[in-house]
C-alpha cells in the first residue's frame, strides 16, 4: 500500500533515539523527508546518517523544547512540516511525597508537544493538509506506583487530541494519539537482559523476551514490538488513507490491559 507520504515533510520530536528513531526511519522509508529532532547540536546525526544510508531523506534540527525560547529554534522548519510526530516524553521520578518532579513531567510530556504543535499547525492549515500525532502510553490505563505525574500527564493526551481535532475541524488537518505498551528499544533490551541474567537466563533476545513476558508487562501476543513496529502504525495514521481517523486514541500494546 502506498501511504502517500512521498513529498511530505515530517518532524519527529525526540527522534534521535529509541522509539522516535524507529518512527523516523519508517517515515523515511515510506518516502517522507524526515526532520529528526534532538535537544543538542549533533544529537540527531546518527539517525539522519542511518536514514541516508538506507536511501531516505532526512535532516537534523536541535532545539530545547522544554522552554518557549528553546522551541523557537524550530522556526526554520516548522512552516514546512506536513506531519508532526510529538514523540518526545519521559518520566521524571515523581512520587506522592514531593511536588518538585510533577511540573517537570507535565512540561516534558505535554507542554513540549503543545509548543511544537502551535508552531506547525498554521502551515498545515494554509496547505489544507496535515497530521499531528502525539505518542502516549498504554500505562495510563494500568499505571504503576512510580512516576504518577508522568502517567497523569500522559493521560491528558486523549483530551488534548480530541480538543485539537475539534479546533481543526474541516481544515484537512487531523490529530490523533498512538499509545504503545512496552517497546524493545536498545535500553529496554539491555535492562531486561541484565534482569533476566540474575534469574539464570543467559541466552539471546528470544529467551530474554520470554522471561520479560512472564516477569514484567504481559500482553496477549507474547512478544515485545520493536520501535519500527510502532513506526508502522504511526506512518499509517500520518498517511493519506487515515483522513477519517481523527481525535482517536489508538492502542498498540498487544492487549496488555487484558493480560494481567
Amino acid at each position: 500500500m502506498d501511504l502517500g507520504l512521498t513529498g511530505k515533510t515530517a518532524l519527529v520530536t525526540g527522534g534521535y533515539r529509541g522509539t522516535g528513531a524507529g518512527i523516523a526511519q519508517v517515515l523515511a522509508a515510506e518516502g517522507a523527508h524526515v526532520v529528526v529532532h534532538g535537544f543538542e547540536s549533533g544529537q540527531a546525526k546518527g539517525v539522519v546518517d542511518l536514514i541516508s544510508a538506507a536511501g531516505g531523506s532526512a535532516s537534523a534540527v536541535a532545539a530545547d523544547l522544554s522552554t518557549d525560547d528553546g522551541a523557537a529554534d524550530l522556526a526554520g522548519v516548522t512552516k514546512d512540516i506536513d506531519i508532526l510526530i510529538n514523540n518526545y516524553g519521559t518520566p521524571g521520578g515523581s512520587d506522592w511525597d514531593s511536588m518538585d518532579k510533577w511540573a517537570q513531567e507535565w512540561n516534558a510530556n505535554v507542554l513540549t508537544g503543545v509548543r511544537v504543535t502551535q508552531r506547525c499547525v498554521p502551515g498545515m492549515k494554509d496547505r489544507g493538509w496535515g497530521r499531528v500525532v502525539f505518542l502516549g502510553t498504554a500505562g495510563t490505563r494500568m499505571p504503576g506506583e512510580r512516576n504518577p505525574g508522568y502517567y497523569g500527564a500522559k493521560a491528558g493526551g486523549h483530551a488534548i487530541v480530541r480538543t485539537l481535532a475539534m479546533t481543526l475541524r474541516g481544515t484537512g488537518v487531523t490529530a490523533n494519539l498512538v499509545s504503545p505498551g512496552m517497546i524493545a528499544t536498545d535500553e529496554v533490551r539491555a535492562a531486561f537482559t541484565r534482569r533476566a541474567k540474575r534469574d539464570g537466563v543467559t541466552g539471546g533476545w528470544p529467551e530474554v523476551e520470554a522471561w520479560a513476558m512472564n516477569n514484567a508487562m504481559r500482553n496477549l501476543t507474547g512478544r515485545i514490538p520493536d520501535p519500527a513496529d510502532i513506526g508502522r502504525l504511526v506512518a499509517f495514521v500520518a498517511s493519506e488513507h487515515s483522513w477519517h481517523i481523527n481525535g482517536a486514541d489508538l492502542a498498540i500494546d498487544g492487549g496488555a490491559v487484558d493480560a494481567r
